[in-house]
């Protein structure tokens, strides 16, 4: 079975990775990760012809407590699916040339990391949820604290106490709405169906939403993040910048409205002004930023305000504009976090302001990091146009004022990400950037599939506005009935 095959076979390649050794773990998961993305395009084929019914799967697990090996995929899922499947093997491959210490551990926590990831877009009981959730969070945690930077130990530490605090009162949410629903399951269709009443509701939303807001992050549960980027290794923040983070904006969508939505309907103002709060937060941090990777991960805090925002903001144009830029976000900031991985290992420096003239020798990096940086900032007939374009119009639909602040992330994003582009790139040559040389095989592949996204998708994203929908429409018919 197609589904069976998508969760189980990162696993079964992770295994295989790490029993082969050491000097071969780099190219069999590359293999393997290129193997997994072609049976996502087959995933994709079967779903347009038979829909989300050839991918259920239900076996009864546990009895008592009734917990269910429920899967499904949906058009939110599936696009959540690709997104994870399309940005491994760009994440295995920026690794390619890189000195990697135990190098079969390391390939093979991140495929056990796709294998996580992909749990959580299908799992539709909510003890199986929870269980590929935290799962997701081991490998993140070995990879970044055994091959992060200096300060690595405490930082790991603080972000795993972070995330496990947060998982532990979305268990004890799980446990709440297993009694409060008759059947007595964990299962989505009875959650989805069950009364539960405003007042618990309103209490129950809390424990959903900080569980979400710490993974994602929401300000202010994001003290975790800019030192856990800068201290990981590449791979390992790209994995957490580009796929873990859309654990929780998928979670908010799939759980937190349709399961909670008198919770929603009470605390969602205050969510929302929490986001929009973050957006202009973390965009005037990343403006101050000196630090390369420390002004990548606000961008990105900046970002996902707005993602969350249009989430928030409970309408139809808010919910298809946080798919459509969940997907952008992912595919630009892995190319951003890989630009910064580059400069770093030629010049040895992340100070943008010690930088400077690399376009004078590596004209065709200065191309593709211009062309990402571009659709960071939402330049039309990019793909971070068309998601911001709605979740600003959603916002909008929501509270104008809301709106105005929102938008901000325009604005000041263009600030930063030009400047940091003129600083780093332009002008005189400067002394680190002396012995710069410009793009190797395996860098101008990765970088160069990420620019044809950029622009593929902001010239024609009706595909994922498409394949969205339907599921997008059924969730906000649930959470307003």
């Amino acid at each position: 079975m197609i589904t069976l095959l998508l969760l189980f076979f990162p696993l079964a390649a992770a295994l295989f990775v790490f029993l082969a050794g050491h000097k071969m773990a780099a190219k069999l998961a590359l293999g393997f990760a290129v193997i997994e993305l072609a049976i996502s395009g087959y995933a994709v084929s079967k779903f347009l012809k038979e829909g989300s019914d050839a991918f259920f799967v239900f076996k009864p697990w546990i009895e008592y407590p009734k917990v269910s090996f429920h899967l499904a995929v949906d058009g939110l899922s599936l696009l959540m699916i690709l997104l994870t499947n399309f940005l491994t093997p760009i994440i295995v491959l920026s690794a390619f040339n890189r000195i990697i210490p135990r190098a079969k551990s390391y390939f093979a926590l991140i495929l056990m990391m796709q294998f996580a990831l992909l749990g959580v877009f299908m799992a539709m009981d909510g003890l199986l949820y929870y269980i590929f959730w935290e799962l997701a969070l081991i490998p993140i945690y070995f990879i970044a604290l055994q091959w992060g930077g200096e300060n690595r130990v405490a930082i790991t530490l603080k972000f795993f106490i972070y995330t496990l605090a947060g998982s532990l009162l979305m268990l004890f949410g799980f446990i709440m709405l297993y009694w409060y629903n008759p059947a007595h399951t964990f299962d989505i269709r009875e959650l989805y169906a069950s009364a539960v009443s405003a007042k618990n509701q309103s209490w129950l939303f809390w424990m959903f939403f900080l569980a979400f807001a710490i993974k994602i992050p929401i300000v202010p549960f994001h003290t975790w993040q800019a030192d856990t980027y800068r201290e990981s290794p590449t791979q390992g923040t790209m994995l957490l910048s580009g796929i873990m983070l859309k654990m929780g904006t998928y979670s908010l969508i799939r759980w937190l409205l349709p399961v909670l939505p008198l919770g929603v309907a009470q605390w969602g103002p205050l969510a929302i002004a929490l986001c929009v709060i973050g957006i202009v937060y973390a965009s005037i941090i990343a403006i101050k930023q000196k630090n390369l990777k420390n002004l990548l991960a606000y961008s990105s805090l900046a970002h996902v305000g707005l993602i969350s925002a249009g989430i928030f903001a409970f309408n139809i144009q808010g919910l298809q504009g946080s798919v459509v830029q969940m997907i952008a976000h992912g595919i630009n900031v892995v190319g951003l976090f890989f630009c910064a991985d580059i400069i770093f290992n030629r010049t040895g420096s992340q100070d943008v302001y010690g930088l400077g003239g690399i376009r004078n020798k590596a004209p065709q990096f200065t191309t593709v990091f211009m062309v990402i940086v571009l659709g960071s900032v939402a330049l039309p007939l990019t793909n971070g146009f068309i998601g911001e374009f709605l979740l600003l119009y959603g916002v909008y639909e929501y509270n104008t004022w809301l709106s105005v602040f929102a938008g901000l992330t325009i604005i000041l994003g263009a600030v930063y990400m030009l400047r940091m582009f003129k600083k780093v790139m332009l002008g005189p040559t400067s002394l680190p950037a002396e012995g710069f040389t410009d793009l190797q095989w395996n860098e101008m592949l990765a970088l160069g599939i990420i620019v044809v996204l950029v622009i593929v998708m902001g010239v024609y994203p009706k595909p994922i506005l498409q394949l969205a929908e339907p599921a997008l429409q059924l969730i906000l018919n649930k959470s307003i009935n």
